[in-house]
């Protein structure tokens, strides 16, 4: 990363099925090892789940699910003198985004049992209701930030 230039965001251009950036963004994020046509049966499969379950548009589940699991504040390890302090900031639209999608998908990846699919649109459903571990990481990220507050003067 560059010191003083401002580096530059690439576009993500939206999906083929619903035509939409943010589930081409979670199709991206879920992909390893380059297997997007996988990662891609794997996220469709997960909206039709939710699709058939909720009764409404998965996309608007999908959004709502990524907006709940979005932190507002983030801790960075800030040194001062000697000392490592935890220094509470905001996170960005971006980085918030990216965050939340990481969240959903490592607690889904987490969940047992079941197809990566099902697991990846029960986790999506949970974090769109308020609730799931995807949401318990957000709150503790908002605690750790509440309880490091009395070092916010060290912000960069």
């Amino acid at each position: 990363m560059p010191r003083r230039a401002r580096t530059t965001r690439k576009k993500v251009y939206s999906d083929a099925k619903y035509q939409n950036a943010v589930v081409a963004k979670l199709i991206n994020k879920s992909m390893t090892c380059g297997k997007q046509s996988t990662a891609e049966k794997v996220v469709y499969g997960a909206m039709a789940i939710i699709e058939k379950q909720e009764g409404k548009p998965p996309v608007t589940v999908v959004e709502l699910a990524i907006k709940n699991a979005t932190p507002l504040l983030e801790v960075k390890p800030r040194r001062v003198g000697g000392a490592t302090y935890q220094v509470p900031v905001e996170v960005e639209a971006d980085r918030g985004m990216s965050l939340a999608m990481r969240w959903i998908l490592a607690s889904a990846r987490a969940r047992g049992g079941k197809s990566m699919a099902e697991k990846l649109a029960a986790e999506l459903t949970d974090a769109s209701k308020e609730q799931g571990t995807t949401i318990k990481k957000r709150e503790d990220t908002h605690k750790m930030a509440e309880a490091n507050r009395a070092f916010a003067h060290y912000r960069w």
